[in-house]
């Protein structure tokens, strides 16, 4: 019936039986909306996995629709919603292992509790004899049943051997203590618990049986839960991973980008420093030039004055002193000393 309702949902739509006045307020399903199963669209719901199972998690309050599922595959959001769809179903099928593992451990804890027999009780007296008795039997018995086999009466000493046989069950019954409750729950010791998912099974049991179980609803559904969350929590540390890898390679290239940036602010220091110096040589030699220009126009100022008859002292002295204060100008240069302002 679910199958054929769905097959005519996608053939007709969900609103097909709907009137007219109930059209007007329907609204079409999309596959982001709340009311849709995140679990469903991503990879699967774990209410379809338990149905009719001790582990039933009844129906699932959301909508499954096959056709949604297809639109959100083929949507070119899809890639963005994985995480966050991933991450929900990996929430729920949380939940549920860690409830089951409750339950194993509990379960496993009361297959290890060891529990002590008492010693079994003294044989009676009366009991003593009939053992005595039975046990006389049977050797007269097994007497008699190797003297037929040798004198080839098969027959007779089969019909002999079954009373052995009985003769014994009735002395296993005499020496074998009462079942209690407390041996009955040492028998629970042979059974083994699924890891997976947390059924009890006998051990050594028939391999039809074991098949069956591996084979069965409730351990495939925990199996997928198990699986899916496995291989969630190791694509989450891989990824974790190749981030720590490229926030270690930026935190390195941004290294080598500052040391690349102050080598280069070191080489243009030196290069100012260089023109500098280059500057500062350039000037000495102008000014020297300038000085020794500057004397010999002084000398044949003092000369041609003398040949002339003049006094020429006080333009001696001025220029020597115009000198002296140009080369105190230029020894306290900022430029000269390396200083910069």
């Amino acid at each position: 019936m679910d199958a054929q309702r769905a097959l005519l949902d996608e053939l007709m739509g969900a609103a097909r039986n709907l009137t007219d006045e109930e059209k007007k307020g329907y609204r079409e399903l999309k596959w982001d909306d709340d009311e849709v199963c995140a679990c469903f669209m991503i990879r699967f719901c774990p209410h379809d996995l338990f149905v009719n199972t001790r582990s039933d998690l009844g129906p699932c309050p959301r909508v499954h629709d096959q056709k949604l599922k297809e639109s959100f595959e083929s949507s070119p959001r899809h890639d963005s919603y994985v995480p966050r769809f991933e991450a929900e179903l990996a929430q729920f099928c949380e939940k549920l292992v860690a409830d089951l593992d409750r339950k194993v451990r509990r379960a496993r804890e009361r297959l290890d509790q060891e529990v002590e027999l008492p010693p079994p009780p003294p044989i009676t007296p009366e009991k003593a004899e009939q053992l005595s008795v039975l046990e006389e039997k049977i050797k007269v018995l097994l007497e008699q049943v190797e003297t037929l086999g040798e004198s080839g009466k098969v027959d007779e000493a089969e019909a002999l051997m079954r009373k052995v046989e009985s003769l014994n069950a009735e002395k296993n019954a005499l020496t074998q203590p009462p079942q209690t409750a407390l041996s009955l729950l040492t028998q629970e010791k042979k059974m083994a618990l699924c890891e997976i998912c947390g059924s009890f099974l006998v051990a050594n049991d028939a391999l039809e049986r074991t098949q069956s179980h591996i084979t069965g609803k409730q351990h495939i559904g925990y199996g997928m839960v198990r699986d899916f969350l496995s291989e969630y929590k190791t694509t989450k540390e891989k990824t974790k991973e190749e981030e720590r890898v490229a926030r270690e390679k930026e935190v390195e290239e941004r290294r080598k980008q500052r040391e690349k940036e102050n080598s280069r602010s070191r080489r243009s220091v030196s290069n100012d420093r260089d023109r500098h110096r280059d500057q500062e040589n350039s000037r000495d030699r102008e000014w020297n030039g300038k000085y020794r220009d500057e004397g010999r126009g002084t000398d044949r100022m003092r000369h041609g004055d003398h040949r002339n008859g003049r006094d020429g002292g006080r333009s001696r002295n001025y220029n020597r002193d115009s000198q002296k204060e140009r080369y105190r100008s230029r020894s306290r240069s900022p430029i000269r000393h390396g200083r910069r302002r």
